[in-house]
């Protein structure tokens, strides 16, 4: 903003300047500037230059009463004609400077007044008035270092005077030898006061600028300080002004009232450390502040009014109010957001059912543990527990009664374990507990003992009351560098080997279940090599009717032939179909080795009925099922209608039967039929009859055995022959071995039979010549022996 609007906008309030001068003149360098330091000075021009006028009228009055000592009349009336002159001049000017007001105004005036003096004072000379040498120093001397004028006018103003009054002096010279001298030395005396105004000038208006920045300095300050009152009251961030040696608390705008619930001093606080929950925080701080000066995100918990205490983030830096030293800090409520954040990190490490410490949390505080113990002669000890029965009350009562079944036993585990140990969920329904200390090993033993038995108890939920058991492994540290992972793993082997002895029962890790382990590993690897050498193959055992005798179809075996030409059975290798994609490997080579035969025997005219191969559950898993097996008989051109697929009940773990059935629907409608082998050894096979496209029943071998000496046996078999009579199901005996038996089962109104009586599984070339070899006589015969 520049100086005349500042003089328009502000009255006598100057610009901020530079200072810097005229090198020559002494006065600011930029007319803005000076401008503004004329503006200044106006009232003390005008001031100084009335009382010039008035001095010089009443000067030039006393020296008019010298005049009468002229003798001659014609030069006393000019004498007093030129000081009537002066003394005109300067009431003139006077009265004109009482009505002035700018700078400007004042020079014009008193540049006129001086002019008329100056010619007052050469007339005066001419006429050989004895001041007439006193007027020629004295003018000047007046004009240059009296009259408040611009530097420019002054000097023009002494150099006209000094020539006139010279000039004058001149004319007349009452000693002509000195006329060089008074020119030499008036020359000099111009020189000289132009270079004091000058002088004068720079002093002046160096000492203007330096008063006139201390001026804006504190017009800054008192603005800023002004500014700081406004936004210390108005910032909605709650800040406290406080002593740095007492805590006296100072002030505190109106977002700290409000924060604190009123002022701190109605709750009896009164200095900082008091609102601090903890001294120890108040001391860093302070610490923190008197090195660096200034403290950020510095988190402590304060007390409010409410007696609540909140963890806040603070920022403080050092500053003065009224000459004391203090601190002004800055207060950010951040006890939502650590609480946020709390939540999120529970989260991360909780399992969000059961609220036990996740898989991850607590890998890693048994790595913590771990390490602690192996600098001490304490063990440590792992229980991994899972429930037995959580897939049953999931389908039969739903998942929610199966979420309740989890809490209820995170509860439980969790009073249990006590102060033993902590307890985690790894996932699904396994849990786990970590024991650690001298004697872990026999409170693992013991905890176990506890959690079976309690276990065995009914789990009430609700209204309903669940039956559940539960399995345990349990392994120990063997060596302090043994890793966590290891650990976990041979807990894991325990629980499986529990689950495999019979379940609801504590199993202690051994070596020699890694090796198991192993020889599985070793297992898969080499039926996974089978399958691409195709040793893997159908052995086929014949299906005859207990009515006529007659081969009615044939039930596809799986063998494996080993390296050595060994024939191995499926029981040797049955836990390869765990495998889900190895399970899906050795299903669907066998599918294609079977329609391969099957295409054969067609091609012959051999009638065989139906040939029923089993589906195992990890196949299930396989996304479109059904069109793939379907894919692969036309592949071989047989058709579907040729082929009868076995399920056991063994497939509906871990799924429901809205996941089988539209799989066994495809196949149905497609012209495969179905049968449920291992009738009765499952939990829920009348749903699944009722549920699933099922042709027909396999009664399990188990009670084929014994039906002739067990009577619970025979009774099983004959419900179930009247179960598949009734729902019009085939039912097909499994495992028949004698005369007897299958004489029982025929009497009993069995339709069909299969065992090692009639035929052994045989590979597909025996099957061949056994088709070619069939005649009514032969069935006949048969069918004669179960007569007699």
């Amino acid at each position: 903003m520049d100086a005349t609007r500042r003089m328009r906008d502000g009255g006598n309030e100057p610009a901020m300047t530079n200072g810097r001068l005229n090198p020559w003149t002494g006065e600011l360098a930029s007319p803005e500037e000076e401008a503004s330091y004329r503006a200044y000075s106006t009232p003390e021009v005008l001031r100084r230059a009335r009382v010039l006028c008035i001095l010089s009228a009443f000067v030039n009055t006393g020296l008019t009463l010298s005049e009468f000592r002229i003798a001659d009349p014609a030069i006393f009336r000019f004498a007093i004609s030129a000081r009537g002159l002066a003394i005109l001049a300067a009431l003139a000017c006077f009265l004109i400077l009482r009505r002035v007001t700018t700078f400007a105004q004042a020079e014009r005036v008193l540049v006129t007044g001086l002019m008329a003096t100056a010619v007052s004072a050469a007339a005066l000379i001419t006429v050989g008035n004895e001041v007439g040498l006193v007027a020629m120093l004295l003018i000047p001397t007046v004009y240059y270092l009296v009259v408040p004028i611009s530097f420019r006018w002054a000097v023009t103003c002494g150099i006209v005077c000094t020539l006139l009054t010279v000039g004058s002096y001149l004319l007349f010279p009452p000693k002509p030898e000195l006329a060089f001298s008074i020119i030499f030395a008036a020359a000099t005396l111009n020189v000289f006061l132009v270079t004091v105004l000058s002088q004068h000038n720079r002093h002046g208006r160096q000492e203007w600028a330096a008063m006139q920045s201390e001026r804006e300095a504190r017009k800054i300050q008192l603005q800023s300080q002004h500014l700081l009152e406004r936004t210390f009251a108005a910032v909605p961030i709650p800040l406290v002004i406080s002593e740095i040696e007492s805590g006296r608390l100072v002030r505190y705008n109106e977002a700290g009232i409000r924060y604190f619930g009123g002022e701190p001093a109605t709750f009896g606080v009164t200095r900082a450390q008091q609102a601090y929950e903890r001294a120890e925080d108040r001391a860093e701080f302070m610490r923190l502040l008197r090195r660096d000066g200034r403290v950020t995100n510095f988190e402590a918990r304060l007390r409010i009014g409410s007696g609540e205490v909140r963890t806040v983030l603070l920022a403080g830096a050092i500053s003065e109010l009224d000459g004391n030293p203090t601190v002004v800090s800055a207060i950010v409520d951040i006890t939502e957001r650590r609480e946020a954040e709390e939540k999120i990190r529970h989260a991360a490490t909780h399992d969000a059912l059961t609220g036990l410490m996740n898989r991850g949390a607590f890998q890693g505080l048994l790595d913590k543990v771990q390490h602690q113990t192996s600098t001490s002669s304490g063990t440590v000890v792992l229980l991994m527990v899972d429930l037995d029965s959580l897939k049953e009350v999931n389908d039969t009562f739903g998942h929610d009664a199966g979420d309740a079944l989890l809490v209820e036993t995170a509860r439980r585990l969790r009073h249990l374990a006590g102060d033993l140990g902590p307890v985690a969920r790894l996932g699904g329904d396994e849990f786990v507990i970590l024991l650690s200390g001298q004697k872990s090993s026999a409170a693992a033993l013991d905890l176990a003992e506890t959690i079976l038995r309690d276990f065995r108890q009914p789990f009430m939920l609700g209204e309903r009351t669940f039956a559940s058991r539960a399995s345990i492994g349990i392994a120990a540290c063997p060596r302090p560098d043994y890793g966590p992972g290891e650990l976990l793993k041979d807990a894991d082997l325990a629980l499986y080997a529990a689950k495999n002895q019979g379940r609801n029962r504590a199993v202690l890790y051994a070596p020699s279940m890694r090796d198991a382990v192993m020889q599985r590993v070793l297992l898969r690897r080499e039926l996974s090599a089978a399958v691409q050498a195709d040793a893997i193959f159908p052995y086929y055992q014949p299906k005859f009717s207990l009515v006529t005798g007659q081969i009615v179809g044939l039930e596809a075996l799986m063998r494996w032939r080993q390296g050595d030409g060994v024939i191995v059975p499926p029981a040797k290798f049955m836990s390869a179909f765990d495998d889900t994609e190895l399970a899906i490997l050795m299903g669907d080579s066998m599918l294609r080795q079977i329609a391969r035969d099957m295409q054969g025997w067609l091609a012959e005219g051999l009638a065989f009925g139906r040939v029923a191969f089993n589906v195992a559950p990890a196949q299930f898993t396989h996304p479109h099922l059904a069109k793939h097996l379907l894919g692969i008989m036309w592949d071989a051109e047989v058709e579907p209608r040729h082929f009868e697929v076995e399920i056991t009940e063994t497939v509906f773990l871990g799924r429901d039967s809205e996941h089988v059935a539209p799989i066994l629907d495809a196949l149905y409608a497609a012209g495969v039929r179905m049968a449920l082998d291992d009738f009765g050894t499952g939990y829920a096979a009348l749903t699944h009859l009722k549920q699933l496209p099922i042709d027909g029943v396999k009664i399990d071998r188990s009670f084929v055995s014994d039906l002739e000496s067990d009577p619970y046996d025979s009774a099983i078999v004959c419900a179930v022959i009247e179960l598949g009579r009734n729902l019009g199901l085939s039912v097909v005996a499994e495992g028949v071995e004698t005369l007897t038996q299958a004489r029982f089962l025929r009497e009993r109104g069995c339709e069909f039979a299969q065992g090692f009586f009639y035929a052994h599984p045989m590979p597909a070339e025996a099957v061949r010549a056994l088709l070619l070899e069939e005649t009514g006589e032969t069935a006949a015969r048969r069918l004669a022996a179960l007569q007699h």
